[in-house]
Formats: C-alpha cells, sequence, structure tokens
C-alpha cells in the first residue's frame, strides 16, 4: 500500500511542499527521490564561484531552473486534482502574512484548486537570499517560503484537522519528517554578538529556523501526547546545505533511519484508513457541486 494512503492530511513546506504535492500528484517515495537527484544539478547550478559574490545583492539562483524541473514532474496537474488533502505554506511578502494553499477539502475551499501544482511548489521553494519571490498569474502576492513561518508545519497540519475536519485532539496522530538538522555548534562568541556575529553565515537564520521547528512539534506534543506524535530528522552529513549536499550519504542516512522507526510505523500510522476523500469543488467535485460554486 503506498506510504500516503495511510494519511488523511499531509502539510509540507519548501522543498516538503515539493513532496507533499508530488505524494498528492500520485508519484511513489522512490520517484520523488529520483526527481531530486535527477535534477538537483540543473535547480543549484555550481557557477565556479562568482555565485557565492551574486549572492550578497541578489538572489543566488534564477527561477527557471526549478520552474522547469517542476513543471516535467507535474506537468498540468492542478493542486485540485491532488488524490490527498494537501496544505502547503508560504509567506506573503506584499500583505506581511501568512499564505496557505489548501485542497478543496472543506465547502469553504474554493480558490486554491484551480492553482497549478507547479506554482504551488515554486512559492513554498522561494527561499529568501536563494530564489526571488513567486508571483501567481493573476495576483499580485508576493510568495516566498514558508518556512519563514512554518520551518514544521506540524501545528499547521493540527489546527486544519480539527478546525477544518472537525476532528478532537484525541483522534490525532502526527508524523513530522525533517529534512536533516544540522550538527553545527553555536560558538559561544554568538553570547554577546552584535548584528555581524549574527548576520554571519547563516547563524541567525539556522537558529530562528531550528527554534521554529522544535517549538512548533513540541507544542503538537503538548496537545496530542508525546505517544501520538513521531519526528523523523536525522543529523545532517558534514558540510551539507540547502544547495549542497552528498546524496548518497543523504540516502544512506534515510535508509538507516526508516529501518529504525519501521515498528512505530507499523503499529502507529500504517493500520489506519482514511475516509475516502472527495474535493468539495473542482475537477474531483462531490456530486451536487457546481463548477460555479469552485
Amino acid at each position: 500500500m503506498p506510504v500516503a494512503a495511510s494519511f488523511d492530511l499531509i502539510v509540507g513546506t519548501s522543498t516538503g511542499g515539493i513532496v507533499a504535492l508530488a505524494l498528492g500528484a500520485g508519484l511513489s517515495p522512490g520517484e520523488i527521490l529520483n526527481f531530486y537527484l535527477a535534477k538537483k544539478g540543473r535547480i543549484f547550478p555550481s557557477g565556479l564561484g562568482w555565485r557565492a559574490a551574486r549572492h550578497l545583492v541578489t538572489a543566488k539562483y534564477r527561477p527557471k531552473p526549478l520552474e522547469h524541473a517542476l513543471q516535467e514532474v507535474f506537468g498540468n496537474k492542478l493542486l485540485g486534482e491532488s488524490r490527498i488533502p494537501l496544505v502547503i505554506p508560504a509567506y506573503d511578502l506584499a500583505e506581511n502574512t501568512v499564505h496557505l494553499f489548501k485542497t478543496s477539502h472543506h465547502p469553504r475551499l474554493r480558490r486554491d484548486h484551480r492553482i497549478p501544482m507547479w506554482q504551488v511548489a515554486m512559492a513554498t521553494t522561494a527561499a529568501p537570499s536563494y530564489f526571488p519571490a513567486f508571483r501567481v498569474p493573476g495576483e499580485q502576492s508576493r510568495l516566498i517560503d514558508g518556512g519563514v513561518w512554518a520551518n514544521n508545519p506540524a501545528m499547521v497540519g493540527v489546527t486544519e484537522a480539527v478546525s477544518m475536519f472537525g476532528r478532537d485532539l484525541s483522534e490525532l496522530r502526527v508524523l513530522s519528517l525533517g529534512t536533516t538538522t544540522s550538527t553545527q555548534t553555536r560558538p559561544v562568541s554568538l553570547d554577546n554578538a552584535g548584528v555581524l556575529g549574527w548576520v554571519r553565515a547563516p547563524r541567525v537564520v539556522d537558529v530562528l529556523l531550528r527554534g521554529q521547528s522544535v517549538g512548533a512539534f513540541t507544542q503538537v506534543q503538548h496537545l496530542i501526547g508525546s505517544e501520538h506524535a513521531h519526528r523523523l530528522d536525522p543529523a545532517a552529513p558534514e558540510g551539507a546545505a540547502l544547495d549542497r549536499c552528498n546524496a548518497s550519504e543523504l540516502i544512506a542516512k534515510a535508509s538507516h533511519h526508516s529501518r529504525m522507526f519501521s515498528p512505530t510505523f507499523e503499529s502507529v500510522f500504517a493500520g489506519h484508513s482514511p475516509i475516502p476523500y472527495t474535493p468539495f469543488h473542482g475537477i474531483n467535485r462531490k456530486q451536487g457541486e457546481s463548477n460555479a460554486a469552485g
């Protein structure tokens, strides 16, 4: 049985948003892995040193290679065609507020199902200083990586389950998947550092993202119980970064940790049968709903 078939809702931010969308589009974890391995060189070209200098004054990478890669994997598939309810966080610079893309898993959710999956992926992965903000065609929203506020979107998922699915907290089971955590230690010099000390690559960003992630998952554990909330987030290999990693090392880590976690997954998640999902609006809407309403 596909791993995604054990869940009622998948929430993903940034690269996790790509994974969530791909699962919703029907791709297997193996196919998603192959996408990353095949496209990473095109999305993150080396630049032979000049790219680091460019990074000081503008986005490090141009968006077109990422856009083309996402269009290849998602084609013309719309968010409304997802097989699974999804929530994908982004952040709106124009309005200075959070932005959530959602499938039509509730009657109120009438808009986002029309948006192509690749555009949702572009918005949630527009990491500040790495990629420019993304604008959904026809809208003026300047959208950036949802990680600036929901680096770990576990609480987003819990909130959605309660508010839109009408679930009680006692019913919830949460699996939180990280994209590896840094093993870098924080030097004592940071204790009394000024602006330059904190900004220097990439200390303040790391601390903020790590703090948000740990805080969000801890809140989930308090709400539903630590025995019902599980997280996989292995330590990153030495020298790994958003645009720089050793694929073989990461795959080896994934294999080890999945083997260790497999009994827990089988006992907590694998036996769950989600309520069959039919969106309220869009192509696969429930009977009785009109296109005009969507």
